[in-house]
């Protein structure tokens, strides 16, 4: 992962803190969120100056090309950083059995692409999928931990990333990656320490009590996932539970960790309004580029 924007080292550092939505392309948030007229292509455009990250979904369910990737850089203002989920093929169908390949393929596909706007990696488990102790080491163990390695992995795509791989980087970046378990064995000590002892997070979901919460710090990096208050998808944050996150996050901040929250509450367009209300709370900065980007034809 870049080092998040503003970091200044030091021996206690205080970490940095961005904060969006998981996905940006929502029908119900047209006309709503979205002025009136505002044409697709231009969506990750407006929110990514009312935002401070923005997790990437697309990637979860296919391989995308390394123009799209590209251009959603390119669509986005300076210091902005993207997270990235990676490939349901990987965690829910070969739930992390045999997956150097798999792996190649993503970052062939174009992560790289992002350049100095690569965030954190997400990986998404399933519900059913217990742990493991020797298969997540192995897992752990492949994943990149900078752009450089990502490189040399990606290199090792098989025939399908032919003609249409990126295994280059523009510079040399930490790479950062967390884990969100949703079953209720990862609740197990060995566990935590082999996130410890990989520098991965261990993800902070608030799912309205359909999956389990694990609330540890195992990283430099928490990566917190707000699905929704009271109702899955669709409920909104209220402004106590807007503070309490505000609070939270502080205190990470505090202990010098970096942190990434995306709402994820998109049903009924939560997730914008949430976003833009935590970072107020949180005293962000003017976001770069923010200025009025009304509707465009």
């Amino acid at each position: 992962m870049t080092d998040l924007p503003g970091g200044d080292g030091g021996a206690r550092r205080r970490g940095r803190v961005l904060v969006g939505t998981s996905g940006w392309r929502y029908p119900p948030w047209r006309g709503t969120f979205y002025p009136p007229g505002l044409v697709q292509r231009r969506e990750l455009e407006y929110l990514s100056r009312r935002v401070t990250s923005i997790e990437i979904n697309g990637s979860f369910y296919s391989l995308q090309r390394p123009q799209s990737w590209l251009d959603w850089a390119g669509q986005a203002p300076d210091g902005f950083v993207f997270a990235v989920k990676g490939p349901r093929f990987v965690t829910h169908m070969k739930q992390l059995r045999d997956v150097a390949t798999p792996v190649a393929n993503f970052l062939a596909s174009g992560v790289l692409g992002l350049g100095p706007a690569l965030g954190p990696v997400l990986w998404q488990l399933p519900p059913r999928m217990r742990f493991d102790p020797e298969r997540t080491a192995a897992f752990l163990a492949l994943l990149p931990r900078s752009t450089s390695d990502a490189a040399r992995l990606a290199a090792r795509h098989d025939e399908r990333l032919d003609g249409r791989a990126l295994t280059a980087t523009d510079a040399d970046r930490p790479l950062r990656h967390a884990v969100e378990p949703r079953h209720e064995s990862f609740r197990d000590p060995a566990f935590t320490a082999l996130l410890r002892e990989h520098g991965a997070a261990l993800v902070l979901s608030d799912s309205a009590g359909t999956w389990p919460v694990f609330d540890e710090a195992t990283a430099d990096l928490v990566y917190v996932r707000l699905h929704g208050q009271g109702e899955l998808y669709a409920g909104g944050y209220t402004a106590d539970a807007l503070d309490a996150w505000a609070d939270r996050i502080r205190g990470w901040t505090g202990e010098g960790r970096d942190v990434v929250c995306y709402f994820d509450n998109d049903m009924k367009v939560h997730a914008p309004a949430d976003a833009m209300a935590l970072l107020e709370r949180l005293g962000s900065p003017a976001l770069p580029g923010s200025g009025d980007a009304g509707p465009q034809s």
